[in-house]
């Protein structure tokens, strides 16, 4: 048996040897040399073999997998956005003012530009993947036809709502909730084109002067965009999507936002021709509800909509669209929607629908509800029915008459029939909470009555859901009378406490 000093001598001689000769052997020589013949167990030896075996093996680079397959990504998407760049601009030149031809059917431009598209793809040196082509031609065609990267999501039925907060920061509404979506525009350039494209198509205007626009899509969807020096990251674009098919009473019925009962006595109040104002948060559903309230309007009267972006989507035959204008660049040429309000008298309507009242035309709302124009409703931001009418007094108030706060409660009480509150609940659902009547002064407050009420006593379920529904407080009310004129009648059985 060798030494401790014999071992690790052995133990260093065989570090010393070349790389990839045999690390038993190596280990095992001064054993063997020691004693010819016989083979040492000694546990000290085998672990000083492995320990120089360890230090002969070069340690193994770092696995240059993930960083080639990044790499190799980067590379492909700069060559897949210089692809798309060149395209584009080759697609410019051939097909020219024809992008821009109003005159031209949209499917006819979508053909030419797809075929374009396929002609320069299929002359480019290096060949593409059908999966990058399918990706580049689609992309393209988005630039062009549509919205950029945002026209995936407003095809998209399941998202109701697009949010643009810079270049880089895309979000979406989806079943009520908002979730971040996978894309992005190029730089802030690219979105500014898109914004502009947005609004050109209906004569409006943004740009460092005119910082702000409201505009929509040729569907009816609400477009609202603030560009910089007022929007600090970025420009913000906000698209509040409308369905081709807009909602039915029986739709909201079947989300849970009203009852089969509540519905029919809505129905029996736009028939009963009472003046009816929609109330409620923003992103509520007013516009929705206003709507649905719309279509329970006999088709042989006339009805004037007026609104500032045209959103309404009425199915009757005989209906006058309104839109108020900005001014133009010199600041001139404003039409409010105080202006349609006054000029809509003028227009023999049987009925006047404003989209949304949110300043002095408040005050003309009221004067034609007072003169004659009975039927009439619109929408107005507030938190609850009391909060409603008080919004209502302020607006009034903006219209710069000096008029006594009793005088203004006396117009909105003799006008006004019906408040319907919508509220969006943070599950995301959109609910009607409160149908309340407005019944008239008592010294100089308006006094207010519930006809049905949301009952939130049942709490929520597991996912957050709220259980609750709309119920009657079992009150009838009184402008059953005014209803009867017009030859309509309600149920008594509606207001019923114990009526599903």
């Amino acid at each position: 048996m060798s030494s401790l000093s014999d071992r690790l001598a052995a133990a260093r001689r065989s570090g010393d040897r070349a790389p990839g000769s045999d690390p038993v052997e190596g280990a095992a020589a001064p054993e063997a040399d020691a004693a010819p013949g016989t083979v040492s167990l000694d546990p000290a030896a085998a672990a000083a073999a492995v320990a120089a075996a360890a230090r002969r093996v070069p340690t193994k680079a770092a696995d240059p997998t993930a960083g080639q397959r990044r790499t190799l990504a980067a590379t492909q998407h700069d060559r897949i956005e210089e692809l798309k760049s060149s395209v584009h601009v080759e697609l410019l030149k051939q097909l020219g003012p024809h992008l821009y031809d109003a005159d031209m059917d949209q499917n006819e431009l979508d053909k030419r530009v797809r075929a374009v598209l396929a002609d320069v793809l299929g002359r480019q040196d290096r060949p593409l993947s059908s999966s990058d082509r399918a990706r580049v031609t689609q992309e393209i065609s988005d630039d062009i036809l549509g919205y950029g990267p945002i026209e995936p999501f407003l095809r998209d039925p399941d998202v109701s709502e697009v949010m643009v907060n810079g270049p880089n920061s895309i979000w979406l509404e989806k079943s009520g909730r908002l979730v971040p979506a996978d894309a992005s525009f190029a730089d802030e350039a690219h979105l500014r084109r898109t914004i502009d494209k947005i609004v050109s198509r209906i004569g409006r205007r943004v740009d460092e002067s005119s910082p702000m626009v409201d505009a929509r899509l040729p569907d009816g969807s609400r477009v609202n965009a603030v560009v910089p020096p007022l929007a600090v990251d970025g420009s913000a674009l906000t698209i509040r999507k409308f369905a081709t098919d807009p909602l039915t009473v029986n739709d909201l019925i079947t989300f849970g936002s009203l009852s089969p009962q509540t519905a029919d006595f809505l129905d029996a109040c736009v028939r009963g021709r009472l003046n009816i104002i929609v109330s409620g948060s923003t992103g509520a559903g007013k516009t929705t509800t206003l709507n649905v309230l719309s279509s329970f309007i006999p088709d042989d009267e006339r009805i004037v909509t007026i609104e500032d972006a045209a959103e309404l989507q009425l199915k009757q035959d005989h209906v006058v669209r309104l839109e108020s204008r900005p001014s133009n660049i010199e600041g001139k040429g404003a039409v409010t929607i105080r202006d349609l309000v006054k000029n809509s008298l003028r227009m023999r309507p049987d009925r006047i629908i404003v989209g949304e009242v949110r300043d002095a035309s408040a005050l003309d709302m009221l004067q034609a509800m007072n003169t004659g124009h009975d039927g009439s409703i619109c929408t107005l931001h507030s938190n609850g029915p009391r909060d409603t009418l008080s919004r209502m007094e302020t607006m009034v108030l903006m219209a710069g008459m000096d008029l006594p706060v009793r005088a203004i409660r006396e117009q909105v009480a003799s006008a006004v029939d019906l408040v319907v509150h919508q509220t969006r609940f943070k599950d995301g659902s959109r609910r009607i909470t409160h149908i309340t009547e407005v019944e008239r002064m008592e010294g100089d407050v308006i006094t207010l009555q519930d006809i049905f009420v949301f009952d939130n006593t049942a709490g929520f379920d597991g996912e957050g859901r709220t259980l609750g529904r709309l119920r009657s407080t079992g009150l009838r009310p009184k402008f059953l009378e005014k209803m009867a004129y017009s030859n309509v009648t309600v149920d008594p059985m509606l207001f019923h406490t114990d009526r599903m």
